[in-house]
């Protein structure tokens, strides 16, 4: 498989791409910055330089041509205002899936946020961080050109990855290492079963591949 991933540089993306490239799928990550781009490589990653927050949908799209999935996980990051949350985090979210249908990339995987509501109320950082992933999932939810997946993690931590997960519509709150994160992003990329489901992922007693198969076939 070929899978482009947004928001190539970060934890959770570099760890995904190591994993994505280990079992000898072509994986390339998309960034702003080039000296971004050693990272990438050293994961096994073929990095592409866009800035989705100015990018055409055209530009973007042209950087998915040929891939079987796409994985939107970027982020404006914690050191960012209100503004960049719309811009990254709606935005570019927005622009990523336009893309993915414009090219007819059908698989399409979200990393989007635990209590992500478009009408979250509030007027924090945090508050609008959460409206707009909540914004974005709702928009993503419209296309029935995709077979989306949006998974909402808790706390994430970089604790090291135990393999064992909770991973359902709903989880309550709770922590996850990225390590476990990049693990189940892994095998939601590898099948369409789980195609129309927002899930919710926190740490747990079910190995990650069984837990996959478990809320497809629900």
């Amino acid at each position: 498989m070929r899978i482009v991933i947004a928001g190539g540089h970060g934890q959770i993306a570099l760890r995904l791409e190591r994993l994505l490239a280990a079992r000898g799928d072509e994986v390339a990550g998309i960034i702003r910055r080039p000296e971004q781009g050693d990272d990438l490589r050293a994961a096994g990653a073929e990095p592409i330089l866009c800035d989705l927050e100015s990018a055409s949908v055209e530009e973007v799209a042209a950087h998915l041509q040929g891939a079987d999935a796409a994985v939107f996980a970027a982020g404006a990051g914690p050191g960012s205002g209100a503004a960049r949350k719309d811009t990254v985090d709606r935005g570019a979210a927005v622009l990523f899936a336009d893309a993915a249908v414009r090219t007819g990339v059908r698989r399409y995987v979200v990393v989007s946020s635990m209590g992500a509501d478009p009408s979250h109320p509030g007027d924090d950082v945090f508050d609008v961080y959460l409206r707009a992933k909540g914004q974005a999932d709702a928009y993503i939810r419209g296309f029935k050109s995709l077979d989306w997946t949006i998974l909402r993690p808790g706390m994430l931590t970089n604790d090291a990855g135990t393999g064992l997960v909770r991973l359902e519509a709903s989880t309550g709150r709770g922590p996850i290492p990225r390590d476990d994160v990049a693990a189940v992003l892994a095998e939601l990329v590898d099948t369409s079963a789980t195609a129309g489901l927002t899930l919710e992922l926190i740490s747990g007693s079910v190995p990650v591949s069984v837990a996959v198969k478990s809320v497809a076939g629900n």
